[in-house]
């Protein structure tokens, strides 16, 4: 049923340098399972297997099955924690999927239809590249698209132009907050052939 799976197994050795033990020793990302009506539960997975499923962007916004020592339960990744110049995974905290229950997640923004507002002499500048969502685990979407094809120089484009999924709002602008997402602006350098016109 699930594309996403990720296997793990329950960890009771807790603490920073237990940590630190479990990814120099045994290459283990720990982790953490929050939410539902269960206390939180500390586990650690394989690092080449969370950077396996990581490859797919639609990991970050997708439920996944956790399978924590042969018990199944779906999940979310709630935010991770990176090495500063490696890149890879040190920390993950996932939240438990409840059907029926909403969830709060950080969903990816895909930008379409940028060559438009380029040809006419624009220059992008994405102000973000994620956007905080609540609806429930089915309405869940991979990505939100924002689309720059009607763009003009000068617009900012905010959370409220877009259009959100069925079932899904942006948490942002339940709490008032109207974000810019991008804007489009005049490129910040003459062309050099107005400078030598202007001499």
């Amino acid at each position: 049923m699930n594309d996403f799976t990720l296997n793990a197994e329950a960890r009771s050795d807790l603490g920073k340098g237990a940590s630190r033990r479990l990814r120099r020793l045994a290459s283990l990302v720990p982790a953490v399972v929050y939410g539902g009506d269960k206390a939180p539960e500390s586990i650690s997975m394989l690092a080449k297997e969370i950077a396996k499923l990581l490859e797919n962007d639609a990991a970050y916004s997708h439920v996944i099955e956790l399978n924590v020592g042969g018990t199944k339960q779906n999940v979310i990744i709630k935010a991770l924690q990176r090495h500063p110049a490696k890149g890879h995974v040190l920390h993950a905290d996932f939240i438990r999927v409840v059907a029926g229950q909403k969830l709060t997640a950080i969903v990816p923004v895909h930008f379409v239809g940028e060559a438009a507002p380029i040809k006419k002499g624009g220059e992008i500048s994405h102000v973000t590249s994620e956007i905080e969502v609540t609806c429930l685990p089915k309405d869940l979407p991979e990505f939100i698209e924002v689309d720059l094809a009607n763009a003009e120089i000068g617009d900012i484009i905010h959370l409220s132009d877009l259009k959100a999924p069925k079932g899904v709002e942006f948490v942002a602008l339940a709490h008032g907050d109207d974000k810019a997402v991008a804007n489009v602006h005049a490129p910040r350098v003459a062309p050099e052939a107005e400078e030598g016109a202007a001499e």
